[in-house]
């Protein structure tokens, strides 16, 4: 019995056995593939550049003007999103007021030093831009100005200075060629005393002098004064035929009121720091008819200068008063050689700013052996009816030149064009289907003035 049972009990247990091998097991949950891990961020780097201009004073509007053109620039390169040397870059203006003092030139300079910016844009005064130098090129900073024209700044041998726009030399020689052409046959210089002043009243004297005229007066002023008449009452006993200014709007827009209240009916000529809406603010009505000068050629007549024109009116609601333009140049050759050079650091992107061949909104820009622009351009401008008006260009790239008196002589073609259509359409309906005498005069009228027209371009391009 008991083996009976002991053999049931293992046929039960066989069937439980057997039945438990036919259950499925459960699938265990499949782990889901790990995410790939994220890229690690680039990193991003800051890059200080420092700007110096007066921002308070006579000249605070000349210093805001600048500070301007140089955020314009600092904005738009942001906006590109730039990765230099495998970094991203943000770019930041570190603005500074020198007040147009040498001494407080040098103190903002040692700042910026001390605070390791990556290169230095200005100062706006050539005597502050003088005097900061010699740090920036111990401390192996770049620095480019955009309004500093004095020759002694490049002449020094610092291979960290350069600037954007004509120097005093080429500017003084093409205003004292201008005075001469006007007729002038004798001139009283006045200059404030200032690195700017001096300088270009000095070459304009030998640029004069070089042209046959007389020298008949030379007199003083500083930076900060209103008041000329005791000067300008010396001028008039010589009788001069044109007074020339070497200084800025603050003291040439007083002065040139002056002249017309004691009745010197010399002319007036100046240099760029005389070439602004805040000179004809200041000397009113005297300023009619007067003359100064700007380095390169007028913005209108430049490929990227209107668009320049809108944007910076846009952003800022005001209009340029001088060197912005040139400011903004300077900023965008600098970020361009520290993309030429991949890296950020002052002692291996210098030497790409000697090798630039940047096409700028005031030039195509390059450098000399010292740090002048190549080629820099004066043109000549006359006040009226309260405005600027461009005369003509002396000097510079041949090709520039060439290119605005081209694009004024294709203009004159198209409405010679115009002229022809029109005539040859008043031909037609005066014939009335057989030609007139009158008809044919119209066409060749029409005719006549597209040969001048071509003949002007083919001249502007020879004369190049």
């Amino acid at each position: 019995m008991q083996a009976k049972l002991s053999v049931v009990a293992l046929s039960i247990a066989a069937v439980f056995a057997l039945g438990a091998c036919g259950q499925k097991e459960e699938p265990k949950p499949v782990a889901a593939p790990a995410a790939p891990a994220a890229p690690a961020p680039k990193p991003e780097v800051t890059v200080k550049l420092g700007h110096v201009a007066p921002m308070t004073g006579p000249q605070a509007h000349l210093g805001k003007d600048n500070e301007n053109g140089a955020r314009l620039a600092i904005d738009e390169l942001n906006a590109q999103g730039l990765e230099i040397g495998g970094a991203k870059v943000k770019f930041e203006l570190i603005a500074e007021d020198d007040q147009a003092d040498p001494k407080q030139g040098t103190i903002v300079a040692q700042k910026l030093v001390d605070a390791k910016v990556n290169g230095i844009i200005g100062h706006l005064n050539s005597g502050t831009t003088i005097s900061a130098s010699k740090l920036y090129s111990d401390a192996g900073l770049p620095q480019i100005s955009g309004s500093a024209t004095n020759p002694t700044y490049t002449q020094q041998g610092f291979k960290t200075a350069f600037r954007v726009m004509a120097n005093d030399v080429q500017q003084g020689k093409a205003l004292g060629e201008f005075a001469a052409k006007q007729g002038a046959k004798s001139v009283a210089i006045v200059d404030d005393r200032t690195a700017y002043g001096q300088g270009l009243a000095d070459e304009f004297k030998k640029s004069a002098e070089a042209a046959g005229l007389k020298v008949v007066a030379t007199e003083y002023t500083n930076d900060k004064a209103t008041d000329f008449k005791a000067i300008l009452t010396k001028i008039k006993s010589k009788k001069a035929d044109l007074v020339f200014f070497g200084g800025m709007d603050a003291q040439g827009g007083p002065m040139a009121k002056q002249m017309k209240d004691l009745g010197i009916k010399a002319k007036f000529l100046g240099g760029d720091g005389v070439c602004t809406p805040e000179f004809m603010k200041l000397g009113g009505e005297a300023t009619e008819g007067q003359y100064c000068s700007l380095p390169g050629m007028p913005l209108e007549k430049l490929a990227k200068g209107p668009e320049f024109k809108d944007k910076f009116v846009k952003k800022f609601n005001a209009e340029i008063q001088l060197y912005s333009p040139y400011v903004y140049d300077a900023v965008m050759v600098m970020a361009d050689s520290m993309k030429r050079a991949n890296s950020v650091d002052p002692v291996k992107y210098l030497a790409e700013v000697g090798k630039t061949s940047y096409d700028g909104v005031t030039a195509k820009i390059s450098f000399d052996e010292f740090g002048d622009l190549k080629g820099g351009a004066i043109s000549m401008y006359q006040y009226k009816g309260g405005k600027l008006e461009y005369v003509e260009t002396i000097g510079g790239s041949p090709m520039d030149a060439v290119k605005a008196e081209v694009k004024e002589a294709v203009a004159e073609v198209k409405d010679a064009a115009k002229a022809v259509a029109g005539a040859a359409t008043d031909a037609a309906k005066s014939a009335a289907g057989s030609a007139t005498e009158a008809g044919k005069e119209a066409v060749k009228a029409g005719a006549d003035a597209v040969k001048g027209a071509a003949d002007a371009t083919k001249a502007a391009v020879e004369k190049k």
